[in-house]
C-alpha cells in the first residue's frame, strides 16, 4: 500500500501521479525514470553539477555491503524499526541518504506493510538503488529539502548520513521517529592506522537533540570483521579516506591479503514532540 505524499520542490503543492509523471496543480511536472526513480532536486538546491557519490563509490559500496559484513548493522536497525512501527498499520518510512539502496531494501523487508522511499542527492545512487526492487520508491532529493508533505512520515532513517532536524521535524508526524546510525570512536580504526601517519583520538558521540525531539535511546554497538584484499579496496573507495590516502600508504594497504577491522557505531532514536 502506497501512502507516500510527495510535494513539488518548486512550489510546495502536492504532487499527483499521472501515468509516468508526478505533476502539481501549477503544472510542474517530474518524469519517473525508466529505472523507477523520480528526480525532485531542482537546480537551485544543487551545490555541484553532479552532487553526491559517483558511480565508482556507489559500485564499491554495493560490492562491500553485498558481502554481508555490515549485516549486524542492518539487523540492529531493522529490529528497532519493527519495534517502533509495531502499532502502525501502514507506516511510511523514508531512508535519507539511501545510497545504492542496501539498507533501504533491508528496512522495507523488515516491515512488509510499509511504504518505503529511499532519497539521495545523487542521481546515480537513485538509479542504482532501483535495482533493489520495484516495491520501493526512490527519489533524488537533498536532506535539507525533502519533497514530502508535512506530517506525512512515520520514521526517517539516516544511515551514516546527514540529519537535518528542522526539515525532518517538518515531514514527520507528531510522535514520529528519527533512527540514526553514526560512526563510533573506534570505527575502522585499524584502517585509519594504515592510511594516516598519525591517528588522533576522537570521542565520537551522537549530537544532542534539538528542541523538536526527545532522545528515546542511544546505544553503542561494536563487532569485528575480517576484510579480504578485494573488499578492502571497495571499503576504501566508498569512504572519504580515498581522497586523503597518499601513494605510499595506498601501496601498504594494497599489499595486505586481509585485515581485521573494528566496526563501532551508535544507534540513536529520537521522537518528535
Amino acid at each position: 500500500m502506497n501512502n507516500i505524499k510527495y510535494i513539488c520542490p518548486i512550489c510546495g503543492d502536492v504532487l499527483e501521479r499521472h501515468e509516468k509523471s508526478l505533476v502539481c496543480k501549477n503544472n510542474h511536472s517530474f518524469d519517473i525514470a525508466r529505472q523507477g526513480y523520480v528526480n525532485l532536486l531542482p537546480v537551485g538546491q544543487k551545490h555541484s553539477l553532479r552532487p553526491g557519490d559517483d558511480k565508482e563509490m556507489l559500485n564499491a559500496r554495493r560490492a562491500f555491503l553485498n558481502s554481508g559484513l555490515y549485516e549486524p548493522i542492518a539487523k540492529s536497525v531493522t529490529d528497532k524499526i519493527r519495534e517502533l512501527s509495531a502499532d502502525k498499520a501502514f507506516p511510511v518510512i523514508i531512508d535519507v541518504g539511501c545510497g545504492e539502496g542496501y539498507y533501504t531494501r533491508k528496512i522495507a523487508d523488515s516491515v512488509p506493510n510499509s511504504s518505503c522511499v529511499g532519497a539521495d542527492i545523487s542521481k546515480d545512487a537513485a538509479r542504482m538503488a532501483c535495482s533493489r526492487g520495484k516495491d520501493i520508491e526512490y527519489c533524488v532529493a537533498t536532506a535539507s529539502h525533502l519533497p514530502f508533505k508535512p506530517k506525512s512520515v512515520d520514521i526517517i532513517t539516516a544511515m551514516f548520513s546527514l540529519v537535518c532536524e528542522d526539515e525532518f521535524a517538518r515531514v514527520l508526524r507528531d510522535g514520529g521517529y528519527i533512527v540514526e546510525v553514526t560512526a563510533g570512536t573506534e570505527h575502522l580504526i585499524e584502517l585509519k592506522q594504515i592510511i594516516y601517519d598519525e591517528v588522533f583520538h576522537q570521542d565520537k558521540h551522537p549530537a544532542s537533540c534539538g528542541e523538536n525531539f526527545t532522545e528515546i535511546s542511544c546505544d553503542n554497538f561494536r563487532f569485528k570483521i575480517n576484510v579480504s584484499k578485494d573488499l578492502l579496496k571497495s571499503l576504501l573507495t566508498m569512504t572519504p579516506h580515498i581522497r586523503r590516502i597518499n601513494p605510499e600508504h595506498r601501496k601498504r594497504l594494497d599489499s595486505l591479503e586481509s585485515l581485521d577491522l573494528t566496526v563501532s557505531y551508535w544507534l540513536t532514536v529520537r521522537k518528535k514532540k
